[in-house]
């Protein structure tokens, strides 16, 4: 199993904060309804969707680390966690 980067998810959150937020400045610039506005369009919603997976993923992964610290059973701790991350992946 791969052990967690923390730096490396962060880095990956940032770079798809800089994305959007150039598409968002282009999309600004650009005639409303035309090909290109409606493809920046669809990326946008695309960064954000896997920006929420990312920080949904970041935050198991502290929550993991949390429950490890604390010696508190995997299987009793990640049932509502499990619910929160299903509304991503679904």
């Amino acid at each position: 199993m791969m052990k967690a980067n923390p730096g490396l998810a962060n880095k990956g959150i940032e770079r798809i904060l800089e994305l959007s937020a150039d598409a968002h400045i282009r999309r600004r610039v650009t005639i409303r309804d035309s090909p290109e506005f409606h493809k920046l369009t669809g990326a946008i919603a695309a960064y954000g969707k896997a920006l929420a997976l990312l920080t949904a993923l970041q935050q198991r992964e502290e929550f993991y680390a949390m429950i490890t610290q604390r010696d508190v059973p995997a299987r009793v701790a990640t049932g509502s966690l499990r619910k929160r991350l299903n509304q991503y992946v679904a």
